[in-house]
């Protein structure tokens, strides 16, 4: 126990030390949020890939999948790794920070507002943000405390509330340039963590080949006579996998938090090296991540209040019989994914209320100016003000996401399913098409706005009668036809004005 006290509490004084040794270049909006659009290839990338996987990944995707599709699950990983990684970057690094940087966006919201000159797409994309990256924080939360649990004792409750306060202290003090560097001293932990943690399990089972063996010779679930599904290439169910693989590999693309990623990198040689790294780093940590979990059926399952296997217990009842060396490494694994991740989600969201909600135009008080201008000053101020706005609502929703954390309503790949559907249906098409396509109208955005959020939520007021993860994949590709067909029959924007956003891929 003294080992991995002693290790989690030199692991959170780094982080905390490191939100200190930044706060000054946390001053400025730009400075808070992109850390002035200067970050380089290895901090994007680990910013990236530890802002992707997180608690949701190790404890509730891993051990929900493990369980249901065995070996074959590993194929999620390998999906995040070529779509969700390399293609995101492929796709849209150059672009989104050509295009934001010659728009002068901070927020995927003000991306939408500038880009299509609606300040109605940019009020309602940040409310569908705020909204929807809230279910998602709580699922992190809910999953990086199953492993307190079981690695300290420490009642769930109190693990919840201590990791809620010690994200919000260290993204509080240094904002995005915080963020980048504990991503990078945590991906490095999660990389080690995660090599060393697959070896302990598979060696207690014997190895490799004994514990595949073993797996072979469990029965299907839906014909117990047939042996082998979960040690097989597809698995049980190739369709519901496929489901997966499109949620958590597509869906990277539309999350504001991993689109913003691309605004604050230095310039485009680092994209290119980013892209290798991310696309490494991916491999290791998903793919490891999915194929730990498909052994998940070696163990006992345990039985929640319900009389249903307790998914998220999976993994932790997976690791318990571990060495305490070993269990302290997984606790700074999972803390390492999931506090890089929750701080990705609350900056995100709190830039988000803030610039494009309060301080849509710049905000001056009363006797602040004179003839009828804001000077420099003045604009420092204002610029001030925001900051302190954005700290104060990444407190308010850090107690939001801490209230559904401490009740949640089902599982953590449910909870991660509703917001990934949500958020990506309604933002990953016309953000990715209208990097690329000049015909991409106003309207078909709000189209594509009502149809992921619209089919999120009545798919959840029904009791999702539609698994959530294949409601959010549905809401995901189904964007692409409906802002394809919308823009060919609404009004398109103005020629002139187009021109000038394409400037950009011009220079």
């Amino acid at each position: 126990m003294i080992i991995k006290v002693l290790l989690t509490v030199i692991f959170l004084a780094v982080m905390i030390g490191v939100g200190l040794y930044t706060r000054k270049q946390a001053s400025s909006v730009d400075g808070f949020v992109l850390g002035g659009r200067s970050v380089g290839p290895w901090l994007t990338a680990f910013a990236f890939g530890t802002s992707y996987f997180s608690a949701v990944v190790f404890v509730g995707y891993a051990g929900q999948f493990g369980w249901k599709y065995g070996l074959s699950s590993a194929w999620i990983g390998i999906g995040n790794a070529v779509i969700g990684s390399l293609l995101a970057w492929i796709i849209l690094g150059r672009r989104t920070k050509l295009m934001t940087q010659h728009i002068e966006s901070r927020t995927m919201p003000d991306f939408f507002g500038t880009r299509f000159q609606s300040q109605g797409l940019r009020v309602a994309a940040s409310i569908i943000a705020f909204v929807f990256l809230i279910p998602y924080t709580a699922g992190v939360y809910s999953g990086i405390s199953r492993l307190f649990e079981m690695g300290f004792e420490i009642p769930y409750e109190y693990c919840v509330v201590i990791m809620s306060v010690l994200t919000a202290v260290y993204v509080i003090l240094g904002g995005y340039k915080a963020t980048a560097m504990n991503d990078f001293i945590q991906g490095i932990i999660m990389l080690f963590g995660i090599v060393a943690v697959i070896w302990a399990v598979l060696s207690a089972q014997g190895g490799l080949t004994t514990a595949v063996e073993k797996l072979a010779a469990l029965p299907s679930d839906a014909d117990p006579t047939v042996n082998g599904g979960f040690a097989s290439w597809f698995g049980p169910d190739p369709w519901g996998l496929l489901g997966v693989v499109i949620l958590t590999s597509l869906g990277t693309m539309g999350l504001p938090q991993m689109v913003g990623k691309f605004y604050s990198i230095t310039d485009e040689s680092a994209i290119k090296r980013g892209t290798v790294i991310s696309t490494v780093f991916a491999f290791i940590v998903a793919g490891g991540c999915y194929f730990l979990g498909g052994f998940g059926r070696l163990y006992d399952p345990v039985i929640g209040a319900n009389g249903k296997i307790a998914f998220d217990s999976i993994v932790p009842a997976m690791l318990i019989t571990l060495p305490d060396v070993l269990i302290a490494l997984v606790v700074l694994l999972v803390l390492s994914a999931s506090m890089s991740t929750l701080a990705s989600l609350v900056l995100t969201s709190s830039s988000t209320m803030t610039l494009d909600l309060i301080y849509r135009d710049k905000k001056a008080l009363p006797g602040e100016v004179e003839d009828g201008a804001i000077d420099d000053i003045v604009s420092e101020k204002i610029e001030r003000r925001k900051v302190v706005v954005m700290r104060v609502l990444i407190m308010f929703f850090i107690a939001i996401s801490l209230l559904i954390a401490l009740n949640p309503p089902t599982f953590i790949a449910q909870l991660m399913g509703i917001s990934w559907g949500a958020l990506a249906g309604a933002f990953l098409a016309p953000f990715m098409l209208g990097l690329y396509w000049r015909g991409v109208t106003t309207y078909s955005v709000w189209a594509c706005f009502v149809w992921g959020v619209g089919l999120t939520v009545v798919n959840m007021l029904l009791g999702n009668p539609i698994n959530p993860i294949n409601c959010g994949a549905i809401a995901m590709i189904g964007g692409f036809p409906i802002v394809l067909i919308v823009s060919f029959v609404t009004p398109s924007m103005l020629k002139k004005d187009i021109d000038q956003i394409f400037l950009c891929y011009k220079k």
